[in-house]
């Protein structure tokens, strides 16, 4: 013991200095005047207003991905001191002295900036030579679009950081496995591709289609492996244990743990509360928690209750009733009841107030002792402000005629009799005689005479139902659709007899507005602060002839091999498949799958893909360079060509700089020139 503590301690370490030298390049074009322009771009309209509610823990859920990507970007406000205090209305507005515009687009940058060296380590690790491994990193670094997203208050930089950083774990993991299995390096790169791999899914959903990529390439290495004869069973059970556990068990944990830290950051009512269930919303701080805290649980007959419907869609909204009447005909010719109209409405409004009642009895008030409303109870319910009883009957629906119409009755003194009991049916009960509970019970309401079931259609009434949503009898009814199924979200037990009064007591409760979540981009459509999302013409045009060329000789290949006729050794031709399989299975998984969604798409949707198809055309350049030039003239003079394209690339990238960058005003001619596609469509009208 004494020995080794008079020997010093010594640590080495191997330094790769082209990746040093690429990160600092990287670092240097991501960061240079990051907080110019100070001034909201692009889709940091969208992405600033969910940082502002992290700042002041305001719930909100965003439809476009996991919450992953918008925790990193508020780490950068909090980390800047940011308050949340910036109105985010419109691009191009310029931000106040109290946003650290720097820290917002930090992480973002960092990413970007990081994505070269691993561009680098990703084609060495596939075995490139490490001139091929430079240009990809170069093509990363000069690619215009890729400059102008990562400088950004924006996700797609951190989106592909975490792609990327997922295939090269994975390659520096199944590099490991053939001489050091189970190692603490084999354990590292194999935890980090599932931490990866998860880390993408949780900043966008197209994570998932790098996710898939990973998984396919990892089931045909692992069937190579269960095909591998000198390892035994237990060997090989362990093997896809491991790989069960980090590359499926790891990406479910995490994917939970963002949503429970992003719970946990946001606990307090905010504008999208309303596309939330009742109990959800009454969970958060304010809102409606405010209003339902301290309301009885039971709901019992004489209760004053607002029923939401459980199912959300197209709109959450309120079973709804007013004094206006279904037409007596409709434009089709088919004729109505013309009984009150029944509606569920998407606002708050008295006029969503039922009170629930003993068909047995005429009192609209809560007796002493409480009798509760038990699953399977029939009941009435009558609406607040009118007082008449909700109905149906064999009359067709509006705008649903296989189903019937609902109403509130009026009494035409003519053969309608009235047709206004509703058994109850607790969904989601645990016994038989369950009691009904506000915004716990889910419930449906069977009409007793007819067995139809009260139902939210989806569909808009016409102007004369002021486009509010058709509610209907549904007879044909299959399972327990959350269209059939309501809660009660606010409730009261009724005290007055008397309408006056209890019309003044239906308006007692506090109005909540309920802002609605507008897009911006449904306001916004062009670009400012001359900052444009432009490609490299040059590195687009060449990595999609990259792919094109790889794919034609990949085939050729296989054919010819098919014939017996090896054109490549044995490990040349797994190199190439195994690029092929990530590089052009990167790409195709991560560009074919929108030909397929119904959405409205952007430049910026594409650059996963075409993260890929750079790595890719290096390699191209390099097989090129290795197996079809013949002679030591050939490749010299195929040198010289690919020297020539990346000058000619990097002349581009350098030509576009002010609109990547936004740090020189332009004329309108000068930016007209610049736009490609608006000059080529002007010099082809000119012929």
């Amino acid at each position: 013991m004494l020995g080794v503590l008079k020997r010093p301690i010594v640590v080495t370490a191997d330094v790769n200095l082209n990746v040093v030298a690429l990160a600092g390049v990287g670092l240097l074009s991501r960061l240079w005047q990051l907080s110019y322009p100070r001034a909201v771009v692009f889709d940091e309209v969208y992405y600033g207003q969910y940082i502002s509610f992290y700042m002041k823990r305001i719930f909100f859920l965003d439809d476009s991905g996991p919450p992953f990507g918008h925790m990193l970007l508020a780490l950068g406000g909090y980390l800047g001191g940011f308050d949340g205090n910036f109105l985010w209305n419109r691009i191009g507005a310029e931000y106040t002295s109290n946003v650290p515009v720097w820290s917002l687009r930090l992480l973002p940058a960092l990413a970007g900036a990081l994505s070269i060296p691993m561009a680098y380590q990703i084609v060495t690790e596939l075995h490139f030579s490490h001139s091929a491994a430079m240009g990809a990193a170069l093509l990363m670094l000069m690619e215009n679009a890729l400059i102008t997203q990562s400088r950004l208050m924006l996700l797609e930089s951190l989106l592909i950081f975490f792609n990327l950083l997922a295939v090269l774990s994975y390659l520096k993991f199944f590099n490991s496995q053939k001489h050091s299995p189970f190692s603490l390096q084999w354990w590292f790169w194999l935890v980090l591709t599932g931490v990866a791999c998860a880390c993408a899914i949780g900043i966008k959903y197209m994570g998932v289609f790098t996710y898939l990529l990973v998984l396919g390439v990892a089931a045909v290495h692992a069937w190579h492996l269960i095909g591998d004869q000198t390892l035994s069973n237990v060997c090989v059970c362990f093997h896809l244990l491991a790989r069960v556990v980090a590359l499926l068990g790891i990406p479910v944990i995490l994917y939970l743990l963002f949503f429970y830290v992003h719970l946990m950051l946001v606990y307090r009512s905010g504008p999208h509360d309303q596309i939330m269930s009742s109990a959800f919303q009454a969970s958060l701080e304010g809102g409606l928690a405010r209003i339902t805290q301290g309301q009885p649980l039971e709901v019992a007959f004489g209760s004053q209750v607002t029923l939401r419907s459980v199912f959300g869609k197209p709109l959450p909204c309120w079973l709804h009733s007013h004094q206006s009447t279904y037409p007596m005909i409709y434009e089709n010719g088919r004729g109505s009841s013309h009984q009150q109209q029944v509606t569920c409405y998407p606002f708050k409004d008295v006029n969503n107030w039922w009170i629930v009642k003993d068909p047995r009895r005429h009192q609209l008030v809560v007796n002493s002792p409480l009798r509760p409303v038990r699953h399977g109870d029939v009941v009435q319910l009558v609406h607040g402000m009118t007082t008449r009883l909700l109905n149906t009957h064999d009359v067709a629906a509006p705008l649903s005629p296989h189903a019937q119409e609902v109403s509130c009755y009026i009494d035409y003194n003519i053969s309608m009799p009235a047709q206004n009991l509703w058994r109850l049916d607790i969904v989601n009960r645990k016994s038989d005689r369950d009691v009904w509970k506000t915004i716990l019970s889910e419930v449906r309401f069977v009409h007793v005479n007819t067995s139809a079931i009260l139902k939210l259609s989806g569909a808009h009434l016409p102007d004369w139902g002021f486009r509010q949503l058709e509610v209907v009898g549904e007879k044909l009814s299959r399972g327990h659709h959350g269209s059939m199924m309501w809660n009660v979200e606010e409730h009261r037990y009724g005290k007055s007899q008397e309408q006056r009064e209890r019309e003044l007591e239906l308006h007692s409760p506090t109005e909540v507005d309920i802002s609605r979540n507008l897009s911006f981009m449904a306001k916004f459509s062009e670009l400012q602060a001359q900052i444009h999302l432009l490609g490299n013409i040059v590195i687009w045009a060449s990595a999609n002839l990259a792919t094109a060329a790889y794919t034609l000789l990949f085939f050729w290949y296989l054919l010819r091999r098919r014939r017996s006729v090896c054109d490549l050794p044995e490990d040349a031709w797994r190199q190439w498949a195994l690029t092929g399989a990530l590089c052009v299975g990167g790409w195709a998984l991560n560009y074919l799958p929108f030909f397929l969604m119904e959405k409205t798409l952007f430049l910026y949707h594409y650059l996963p893909a075409l993260t890929f198809q750079i790595l890719l055309l290096p390699v191209v350049l390099q097989h090129v360079s290795d197996h079809l030039c013949r002679s030591q003239v050939q490749r010299s003079l195929f040198s010289a060509l690919v020297i020539a394209w990346y000058s000619t690339a990097c002349h581009v990238s350098n030509m576009l700089r002010p609109l990547t960058y936004g740090d020189r005003s332009l004329s309108p001619s000068e930016l007209q020139a610049l736009r490609w596609k608006d000059s080529w469509d002007i010099l082809i009208r000119k012929h």
